[in-house]
């Protein structure tokens, strides 16, 4: 699926295909960029992107250019970017619109553990 610690680019439908369903049966959290190169606050945050996705070996980060893969953007419903979308167990569980640092980075922290995880007191 590409190596933990980076962002995996998605240039055609079916290598988007591929990395959903790894991501879905990895049951790890997936933060998708969908971006475009014409997009001013898509190019200021993709640095920022790119630190995260080293710093959350856990956590799979994929990139989708708008215009590359527009039938993509248009069945998610994509209509600004960058817009991210968190995805667990192949289920939308949270979107941000905008290039917002913060949030991003407290919504991975939120939920990059596995919500299936129980702790015990005993």
């Amino acid at each position: 699926m590409g190596e933990e610690g980076q962002v995996i680019a998605c240039h055609k439908q079916p290598e988007w295909e591929a990395l959903l369903a790894k991501a879905k049966e990895s049951g790890k959290l997936a933060v998708v960029d969908f971006t475009a190169s014409w997009c001013g606050p898509c190019r200021a945050i993709a640095p920022y992107f790119t630190e995260l996705a080293k710093n959350n070996p856990s956590v799979i980060f994929l990139k989708v250019d708008v215009d590359e893969l527009n039938a993509v953007a248009s069945k998610w419903d994509i209509n600004a970017m960058p817009t991210f979308v968190f995805l667990k167990g192949g289920e939308i569980v949270h979107k941000i619109v905008g290039a917002d640092k913060a949030a991003l980075s407290k919504k991975i922290e939120e939920l990059k553990t596995p919500t299936a995880a129980t702790t015990s007191t005993a």
